[in-house]
């Protein structure tokens, strides 16, 4: 018998968790703005108890990104934060964590400032390497954490690699994959076991909603965060549930828009006078560029560039006309910001230096403007240094 063909990415991005309204057939799936469900008796219910615990906009979404991300089911929280603050909640005092050394800042100011006054270890190591990994594990180690392309230095790390040390240690590999999105990179394909998303950027895509999400590969993983989502309630709101339901409809096409214009912009910066270096996987002189064409589908449109001093770096900020300043990223319009004083400064001037984290460097989100007004925008404002 032949088996149907599983549908197409951008087909389970409109209809997965997606399907119309059982009720009255509308074809957005409804914001239900409720605390709490009538019961029919004790403990008869239609599924629905208290919205803390679920809420049937969240399941949709819940559904929505297992299905683009290929885990068993997913769990979504208030905030990419709350997300990976679950994770930590699943680990015990004395567990080790190997993490990359080259995260988004929030993410050591998380484990750093709150996790280790619990007892919980973390190391942070150079991930683009997996004996480094190998090497970094220890009798407790039970996680390790990456980054792929890294905020904001754009290293990539072999997620199949590290698996599979992974798995020889009996552990888990989580990958935060909000830079490259589901479109153009798989972690749980590649033998990660958990994923994780701040869903404010890409998924969202539109920049006005924050969420987190873990996808997991397996059964007991979900059970433990929805353990967490009742205990500790870091919940989404069933509107924001809505609003990346929205967001996600158009990913497929919005993932297009942003490759494309990203390959050109990097390529004109590579080129200007006034940028130093630039750092995005789909340049041939990224140093994990083969690694980049090997693992994802594509290269995507966050590029990070150095214009030498931090007066550069302000004297172009300041002149930018339609890329806007300021922190996030993943939307359809432009963003533009400064690593050092902005997504990175919890680090601390001796964190950033550790890593090469400068105060010359700009990262940007490149958009899905029309790519010749980004252009000129960038030349313009790189031209006032």
């Amino acid at each position: 018998m032949k088996h149907a063909r599983k549908p197409g990415f951008a087909t389970r991005a409109i209809h997965a968790g997606q399907e119309p309204d059982p009720l009255t057939g509308a074809v957005s799936v409804p914001i239900y703005p409720t605390s709490t469900y009538v019961q029919q008796g004790i403990g008869e219910h239609k599924g629905y108890e208290y919205s803390r615990v679920t809420n049937p906009t969240r399941t949709r979404l819940e559904e929505n990104l297992a299905s683009l991300e290929g885990g068993v089911t997913s769990r979504v929280f208030g905030s990419g934060m709350a997300a990976i603050n679950a994770i930590a909640s699943m680990l015990k005092a004395g567990d080790h964590v190997v993490c990359g050394n080259d995260l988004y800042g929030g993410t050591p100011r998380l484990f750093n400032n709150v996790w280790v006054n619990f007892g919980l270890e973390f190391s942070y190591i150079d991930t683009t390497d997996p004996r480094n990994v190998e090497r970094a594990i220890r009798r407790n180690t039970r996680l390790v954490y990456i980054e792929t392309p890294t905020n904001p230095l754009m290293a990539l790390s072999d997620i199949a690699a590290i698996a599979a040390i992974c798995h020889k240690k009996k552990l888990e590999l989580v990958v935060d994959n909000t830079f490259m999105s589901p479109y153009f990179q798989q972690p749980i394909a590649l033998g990660a076991d958990m994923v994780i998303h701040s869903t404010t950027k890409f998924l969202n895509g539109h920049s006005d909603g924050l969420g987190g999400v873990v996808v997991c590969s397996k059964p007991e993983q979900a059970e433990k965060l929805a353990f967490l989502q009742k205990a500790a309630g870091a919940i989404l709101s069933p509107f924001e549930c809505w609003l990346i339901l929205r967001g996600v409809k158009t990913l497929a096409a919005r993932m297009q828009i942003h490759d494309r214009n990203g390959r050109i912009v990097a390529d004109f910066l590579a080129s200007h006078k006034r940028v130093k270096k630039v750092f995005y996987p789909g340049l041939k002189d990224h140093p994990q560029h083969e690694l980049a064409q090997r693992q994802m589908s594509g290269f995507g449109s966050m590029i990070t560039f150095e214009t030498g001093s931090l007066k550069n770096a302000n004297k172009m900020l300041k002149a930018v006309r339609i890329c806007s300043l300021g922190e996030s990223l993943g939307g359809v319009e432009t963003l533009i910001s400064h690593p050092a004083t902005m997504t990175h400064a919890a680090l601390g001037e001796k964190g950033r230096k550790e890593i090469g984290i400068t105060d010359g460097l700009v990262r940007i989100s490149v958009g899905i403007e029309d790519v010749d007004d980004l252009l000129e925008d960038l030349d313009q404002a790189l031209n006032a240094i």
